[in-house]
């Protein structure tokens, strides 16, 4: 069981590729972090995934099945996602807005279960945010946002989780609480792929990694051997120093910082 992506090329209509050649998989259980400088293709690839793009080149697979051959219903049954986005358009509370996350198990103009509020509210539980359950949305701030879209994402039962920038904009608190929901749902068999602008991210998650550089550079590994201070240069156009300290029960623990 995995998310497959095989030699995929991604762009727009029928023009040049943004990004080619990217292979690497998802298995449930790990956490991949995806990253690279802005214009070299993320989020295209994120949305082609998804399926709102058609690949230019090459394959996607859920669990053996090609993605164009799954229903958006069936797809969402097994891939859950969280998009880049800080807004609270409607003033549902938490626990409605959660719930939505079972829509993929409903019948056409069904109404939610007991059983779809119970996962819902277990979702809000295993993150540690059911005091949010009674809140209004537009009255939560960044971090707690975002952590209701993971809830939501969570209740919808997927196999694996999708995440496009979970930490942007949130203050350092709120990045690290987000960031041990994801190594903790990894840990219990979600199978997770996210984008981040942080190598550092990569580095505390223990990931693997992908990491797109331009020119249709493509460099898949885990965490030591994605960040390095070649790759990043050849990323970035920047210098970086790798450090590392000593962290709990004698791990070390790298960084990278930027040479300025």
């Amino acid at each position: 069981m995995s998310i497959e992506i095989q030699d995929l090329a991604v762009g727009y209509h029928h023009g040049a590729p943004v990004a080619s050649g990217i292979t690497f998989t998802v298995h449930p259980g790990e956490l991949v972090c995806l990253l690279g400088p802005n214009g070299v293709g993320k989020t295209t690839l994120f949305r082609t995934v998804l399926g709102s793009l058609p690949a230019l080149g090459g394959a996607i697979t859920v669990d053996g099945t090609p993605a164009r051959h799954l229903s958006t219903r069936a797809f969402a049954r097994r891939v859950a996602y969280v998009p880049q986005d800080r807004r609270a358009p409607f003033a549902f509370t938490v626990r409605d807005a959660v719930v939505m996350g079972r829509m993929v198990h409903m019948g056409r103009g069904s109404q939610p279960s007991a059983e779809d509020y119970r996962l819902a509210d277990a979702a809000l539980t295993r993150l540690g945010v059911s005091a949010l359950r009674d809140r209004v949305l537009t009255q939560l701030s960044g971090g707690e946002w975002q952590m209701v879209l993971i809830a939501r994402a969570l209740a919808q039962s997927s196999r694996y989780l999708l995440l496009d920038e979970p930490t942007s904009a949130l203050d350092y608190g709120n990045q690290v609480r987000v960031l041990r929901a994801l190594r903790s749902l990894a840990a219990e068999g979600k199978g997770i792929l996210m984008t981040t602008h942080n190598p550092n991210h990569l580095l505390a998650l223990d990931a693997r990694g992908v990491l797109l550089k331009p020119g249709h550079r493509v460099v898949v590994g885990s965490a030591r051997e994605v960040v390095t201070p070649a790759h990043l240069e050849e990323a970035y156009g920047v210098r970086v120093a790798m450090t590392s300290v000593m962290g709990p029960g004698g791990r070390t623990i790298l960084s990278c910082t930027p040479v300025v």
